[in-house]
């Protein structure tokens, strides 16, 4: 080593510590869209410490995923036979066997109920509004 090497001090960056912070879903969903590019703990960082924030983070990122919207959506597909029931419906509709009674509109507009809400937890999941297309 030279003389001009050993005269400076090795700097090293300050240790951190670990701080968690409870959020619900809405209120994460919200501080991902205000950091932007940013990740998350800098942007909390630097929102509570009044310091300039920066991006480093690469223009791609994956989105959040919550793994509790997932996980409703698939034990709701799982549990279901949404499949083999819309083809029954749609063939008994096609040779004209379905008669149109308040009980069968009622469990058509509870299965239009189910698709409407695993259609959310998807979106949830995804972390989409729903005004975007997946």
């Amino acid at each position: 080593m030279s003389k001009s090497q050993e005269a400076r001090p090795k700097r090293r960056k300050p240790e951190t510590k670990n701080f968690c912070l409870r959020l619900t879903d809405d209120e994460k969903r919200l501080l991902l869209e205000r950091a932007g590019r940013v990740p998350l703990g800098t942007f909390i960082r630097n929102a509570a410490l009044g310091e300039e924030v920066q991006s480093k983070r690469r223009a791609s990122r994956k989105p959040a995923v919550d793994e509790t919207a997932l996980a409703r959506v698939l034990a709701a597909l799982g549990g279901s036979r949404l499949s083999s029931n819309l083809n029954q419906l749609a063939k008994a509709v096609n040779i004209g066997a379905l008669p149109v009674t308040p009980e069968t509109e009622t469990e058509i507009a509870d299965a239009c109920a189910a698709v409407i809400a695993m259609r959310r937890d998807l979106l949830l999941a995804l972390g989409l509004t729903g005004g975007e297309r997946p």
